[in-house]
């Protein structure tokens, strides 16, 4: 297929109206010969014996491809590899906006500047080129030790035309792991920034796999000399480019089955663990996706959630797929909100740590509003509501009085939301498809699984679950006795989440032990969290194999379950619950809402000098808590589930002081404790 032609098709494909999710409600048997007779379509999924001697009809598909597990696209079937992917999308979408940026050359902050899929297919060309004559050999494992920028998805895009394998190194793991991670991997070449570059020169005769150094938006003139112990170079991105430009070379095309990324999980224990992930684990993920959500050319998309991480990765290979222009954040998330409102997006992904700050601002607003305003909010809410769940359009008058002015909290125009990391709360998740509208799609997945493992399906109303199986996997629950949860259960199956298909990845480099961990002998994925199934084969999680500790009168806490119902209270930015098996209840570490808490104090008449003091205040506890206890009993908290006792702290949980993963996920209570074991003992 030539390049007309693709791009006839692309312009097709968006023309066309997008059709409603089929809601499959037969009960109809369909041949199956990959797994046994018959796949038992349910609603959304269908289910399918594990092996035909037991009998056990336990393996959940999507019912959108129960037949046969989805590893290529079904429009494209010849794209095999991420190369493959940007190759059809430059040929397709070579003049169309690609890579968008607020941050100018001389570092002001402005409208945002685009460069084009045709563009972005030259800079990656250029830079692929340039790391061949500077001797870097084919498969050699490159480093990005930056955050978020166009150059970031440039090199990743040379690496993969030219046979490369991209070691994401997360900007705040500290020097210790980015040291490790480079050593491991045995990274040949290192992309940073100049801020970057400093904490690389302090260790870097300690990493002599190290032979060059590209710092992006450094100056040639300012560059450091390179350390003559080292034997290695530093220079500047655009120096790269400039040399890759100048003798460019031809691409090295991988195969599906080469790997593309070593990436490194946070490890919120003990050192980061790389998932070895293939080409075609990618595109296996991200092209079941596609059977069920669709994307545009002219859809925009903004991207501040770190491309270290596999959920933004996997969405931007997605929208390349399909066109889209991708514009970055200026990379302080504090200025995020005016980032959206000067870029627009239509397609805006995130966690649940950001939606529950908007439902709290958003909700804390509408009481503090009083009077009509809060009376008018309540009838619109209540009005679209009840719309949503009979089925009905909402009448678009709600939305002119009272939703388009939270609409435009976001730019005002997204059409697709989605949220992962962590589950989110079946109350912000009705919030915000009230308040913003379209389509809100709450996924599952790990890096270890490319990914998406299962996802919400477009037009499925329903709340409080994460959807059927990516058409690319399959997935089953496993018993798990030991927290009484079985796949026997009714009145429905419970048990460990475990996947199996072309998303699996590859295991853990150079670990076998921990691969065979979490790999069993039929090639089925453990995944540790715990599930049920719904009617019409829905996910829901329920807790945490291992997430799990006894209190001292032998009942099992998931602290997991808790935070996110405490995370609603109005007083809380961010919560920790610890409990062992030596207490009988559980406290609670509290990063405060600073300016909610400031109003409570000015409304009681509490003096204080400054948020630290009034934290410690024996009233602020008490109110604090009083508020956790009104949350708890809303979502009908088990009594030993309640915290008892709180600490309140005015400092944030974030990944600079080692409280928050890279993924935006609280520490692990070993972390957070030897960190905060005043805090805890105090609350004790």
């Amino acid at each position: 297929m030539d390049a007309t032609d693709r791009r006839l098709r692309a312009v097709s494909a968006h023309l066309q109206p997008q059709a409603t999710a089929a809601r499959r409600t037969s009960d109809s048997l369909a041949p199956n010969p990959t797994a046994g007779e018959y796949a038992h379509v349910l609603g959304y999924s269908a289910v399918l014996p594990e092996k035909l001697q037991t009998g056990k009809w336990n393996v959940y598909r999507s019912a959108h491809s129960p037949i046969t597990l989805i590893d290529r696209f079904s429009d494209y079937p010849d794209i095999g590899t991420l190369h493959d992917n940007f190759v059809n999308a430059v040929e397709t979408f070579r003049d169309c906006r690609y890579l968008g940026t607020r941050v100018h050359s001389d570092g002001t902050i402005g409208d945002y500047k685009w460069m084009t899929y045709g563009e972005a297919g030259t800079s990656r060309a250029a830079i692929g080129s340039g790391l061949i004559c500077h001797g870097i050999p084919k498969g050699a494992r490159v480093g990005l030790y930056f955050i978020n920028r166009p150059e970031w998805t440039i090199v990743d895009n040379a690496c993969s035309a030219y046979s490369y394998v991209s070691v994401p190194l997360y900007d705040t793991l500290g020097p210790d792991a980015v040291q490790f991670i480079v050593n491991h991997a045995s990274v040949e070449a290192i992309f940073c920034v100049p801020e970057t570059l400093r904490t690389l020169l302090s260790f870097i005769t300690q990493m002599p796999c190290v032979r060059l150094i590209v710092v992006v938006g450094g100056v040639d003139e300012n560059m450091p000399s390179s350390p003559a112990a080292a034997g290695m170079e530093i220079i500047t991105y655009s120096m790269l480019h400039r040399q890759g430009h100048m003798s460019p070379q031809p691409f090295r095309p991988p195969k599906p089955e080469d790997v593309a990324t070593i990436c490194y999980t946070s490890g919120t224990t003990g050192t980061p663990k790389g998932a070895v992930l293939s080409h075609a684990n990618f595109i296996a993920n991200v092209a079941g996706q596609d059977l069920g959500v669709k994307f545009y050319p002219s859809d925009v998309y903004i991207s501040y959630l770190p491309l270290a991480h596999i959920y933004e990765r996997t969405n931007q290979i997605w929208l390349v797929h399909r066109g889209a222009a991708v514009g970055f954040y200026q990379g302080d998330n504090l200025k995020l909100m005016d980032d959206l409102n000067t870029l627009k997006p239509t397609v805006f992904a995130s966690v649940p740590r950001l939606y529950n700050k908007i439902y709290a601002a958003i909700t804390n607003a509408v009481k503090e509003s009083g009077g009509l305003k809060e009376r008018l909010f309540h009838a619109a809410y209540n009005a679209k509501r009840q719309a949503i769940i009979n089925g009905r359009n909402p009448s678009p008058v709600w939305d002119k009085l009272v939703f388009n002015k939270i609409k435009a909290r976001l730019g005002g125009r997204v059409r697709v939301m989605s949220s992962g990391a962590s589950p989110l709360s079946p109350d912000v998740m009705e919030f915000l498809r009230i308040c913003f509208g379209g389509d809100i799609l709450e996924g599952y997945g790990m890096t270890e699984t490319s990914c998406v493992i299962t996802l919400m399906d477009v037009g499925d109303i329903s709340i409080g679950h994460v959807g059927s199986p990516n058409p690319a996997c399959e997935v089953k629950l496993v018993d798990v006795p030991e927290m009484n949860y079985t796949s026997e259960d009714q009145p429905y199956p419970r048990g460990e989440i475990c996947a199996r298909g072309p998303i699996i990845f590859q295991g853990y480099y150079k670990d076998e032990v921990q691969t065979r961990e979490v790999i069993d002998e039929d090639s089925w994925l453990h995944t540790g969290d715990i599930g049920l199934w719904l009617p019409g084969g829905r996910l829901k999680i329920i807790d945490r194999k291992k997430n799990i500790f006894k209190l001292a009168q032998g009942e099992y806490i998931a602290p997991e379950k808790i935070e996110n119902v405490y995370a609603k209270c109005k007083f809380i930015a961010q919560c920790f619950v610890y409990g062992d098996s030596f207490n009988s209840c559980l406290v609670a570490v509290v990063a405060v809402e600073p300016e909610v808490l400031k109003s409570w104090a000015a409304l009681e008449g509490i003096q204080y000098e400054d948020l630290r003091q009034l934290c410690s205040d024996p009233r602020a506890r008490a109110a604090v808590l009083a508020d956790m206890d009104s949350i708890g009993k809303e979502a009908q908290l088990r009594g030993f589930e309640f915290v008892k006792a709180v600490t309140l702290v005015a400092e944030p949980f974030t990944l600079e002081n080692g409280l928050l993963t890279p993924t935006f996920k609280t520490a692990s209570e070993g972390v957070f404790c030897k960190r905060n074991h005043n805090y805890v003992c105090t609350t004790a």
